[in-house]
């Protein structure tokens, strides 16, 4: 059984008869009844009782042509699924991000796709850069907002880099110097409060290396796994952080964020992604991200002190 059988067989039932659906379906009359009949030898049941030039439902034909017209229409949706699928305007499009570093521009973007891409159901999961290179690896993401990767997983990823910012030190308020800056040598000996390298291994090795450079090793009381308890704990006066300036737009009474000198180091924020992805609903959403990334990286600069 084809769907060409089903579908000559309703254009029966809907015209009235043979010569109107077969003049409908632009298909010779005696092509059109071959092939109820076999559709009628197929199944095994007697369709269609003729009436000169009517041909009127038996009792059977009558259930199996609201069956067929459910299947024609189920085929129809099918198609036309298929149809949004390629163009993008349906599946699901799985995303990893970093809180603190999406904060500004990603609410936004989350938004304008939507209204764009409605019938597209988008997963979001905030997770660190190694929790996303995990997820990545176990097939549930498709678009990370992560950290620059390391040399062996640029072999397996494409990346866009969306904005480059500077590092911040977070101190107490009542421990803050006056001004937006403090040096980085001050904080020699002192109790430094960095994300937990696990999490951030990129990020935390930039820092230790510019304490380094500075002529000192840093001395690490703390390491927590979130940026919020970062700024906690310098809120409680365990000490200084050294941060991305992204985190300070989180909530943080009693924290005061400086400019740190020297102000070389920049952090990056990239968006990646695995290499031979081919999804439809992937390249729409890096398609406007392109056409974002200007105001991307102007919201960005809020970050700053």
């Amino acid at each position: 059984m084809e769907l060409r059988h089903l579908r000559y067989f309703t254009a029966v039932v809907q015209w009235n008869g043979y010569r109107e659906a077969a003049r409908r379906r632009n298909i010779a009359q005696p092509a059109l009844s071959q092939a109820v009949s076999e559709l009628e030898e197929e199944i095994g049941v007697k369709l269609f009782v003729r009436e000169k030039r009517r041909a009127r439902l038996t009792p059977e034909g009558e259930v199996f042509y609201t069956e067929a017209v459910r299947v024609l229409e189920q085929a129809q949706h099918a198609i036309e699924s298929a149809r949004r699928a390629a163009r993008g305007e349906i599946g699901t499009l799985r995303i990893g991000f970093l809180g603190s570093a999406t904060a500004s521009f990603l609410p936004g973007l989350i938004r304008l796709y939507r209204q764009r891409y409605p019938g597209v159901k988008l997963v979001l999961d905030e997770l660190t850069p190694q929790q996303q290179e995990e997820a990545f690896a176990r097939g549930e993401l498709d678009l990370g907002f992560t950290r620059p990767l390391s040399r062996d997983q640029l072999a397996l990823f494409d990346t866009r880099s969306l904005y480059k910012e500077p590092l911040l030190v977070a101190m107490p308020n009542h421990c803050a110097p006056e001004g937006k800056s403090v040096a980085l040598k001050n904080f020699e000996g002192k109790p430094l409060i960095l994300f937990h390298r696990r999490g951030a291994p990129g990020l935390y090795d930039s820092i230790t290396a510019l304490c380094n450079e500075a002529g000192f090793v840093p001395r690490v009381e703390h390491e927590p796994n979130l940026m919020q308890t970062v700024l906690s704990l310098v809120a409680s006066e365990a000490g200084a952080a050294i941060i991305p300036a992204c985190v300070s737009n989180l909530r943080a009474d009693g924290v005061k964020f400086l400019r740190m000198v020297p102000d070389r180091a920049r952090v990056e924020l990239i968006a990646a992604w695995s290499k031979g992805a081919s999804s439809v609903v992937l390249r729409s959403f890096l398609d406007m991200l392109g056409e974002e990334a200007a105001a991307i990286r102007e919201k960005a600069k809020s970050h700053l002190p």
